[in-house]
């Protein structure tokens, strides 16, 4: 039995040890790689790995935004790599996942192999879904609340204070965000920057919309228990249904 291994890493040569270390290794399938994390989880979708080496510190998407976007059950075993979230490494080792910490030597590596190589055979990939999602909780909770986002584009580097910024909107592989007459766009998952807003003043009020509260003029009732949020730059949005008690639940009070 062959174990399907992916790697995932925004460093070349963090990728090639990785692979060199792995071509050695007899049951290991090195079925890709991946140089980001929107390449992350195609890969996963599409290849189904049973292990994946995932780095956590890459650009614009990091390794815990991959896991969160990754739906369903069944997900492989993870050996995390970091170079320096000691908070992260204490989250690993509560939940009994393994990381290597860069830089590591052929031992430590032989150690985390081994220990995936138990959780694949042991065919406990539902049971490590769990504590994936546990571990997320764990560090979102654990992170003191953004004041701003950081955008990069055209060769700039954006900082957006949060007050400043109105919505944000799902736009595809991007999430548009709105301050007074400018667009931004970040490419983020709305689910990942959800939790990256954790303790802030932003609430989730659509499957596709985030609004800042202290931008809403007012509130409409709609049709089928939705609302109309009409926003002080007159810009209108809508509440619907599955998000209403989050809004009801900042605003301490029923609608």
């Amino acid at each position: 039995m062959t174990i399907r291994t992916l790697i995932v890493d925004d460093e070349p040569l963090a990728r090639q040890r990785l692979r060199t270390l792995l071509e050695s290794e007899q049951d290991i399938e090195l079925i890709g790689e991946a140089g980001n994390g929107w390449e992350a989880i195609a890969a996963v979708r599409q290849l189904a790995p049973e292990l994946m080496f995932l780095d956590i510190q890459m650009p614009l998407m990091d390794g815990f935004a991959v896991l969160e976007a990754l739906t369903g059950p069944r997900l492989p075993a993870v050996v995390f790599v970091t170079a320096y979230d000691r908070y992260a490494v204490r989250a690993f080792e509560a939940h009994a996942l393994d990381y290597l910490l860069k830089p590591f030597d052929r031992s430590r590596f032989g150690k985390a192999l081994e220990h995936a190589r138990v959780q694949v055979e042991r065919d406990h990939q539902a049971e490590a879904g769990k504590q994936l999602r546990a571990l997320l909780a764990d560090v979102y909770s654990g992170r003191k609340p953004i004041e701003r986002l950081i955008i990069k584009a055209s060769g700039k580097v954006n900082f957006l204070c949060l007050e400043e910024i109105e919505y944000m909107e799902a736009a595809g592989n991007y999430v548009r965000i709105h301050v007074g007459s400018d667009i931004h766009l970040l490419r983020e998952t709305m689910s990942h920057l959800e939790s990256r807003l954790k303790g802030t003043r932003f609430v989730r009020i659509h499957r596709s919309t985030i609004v800042n509260l202290d931008c809403i003029r007012e509130l409409q009732p709609s049709f089928h228990g939705e609302y109309a949020v009409i926003l002080n730059s007159g810009a209108e949005l809508t509440l619907s249904r599955g998000y209403r008690d989050k809004l009801e639940k900042l605003l301490g009070t029923s609608l």
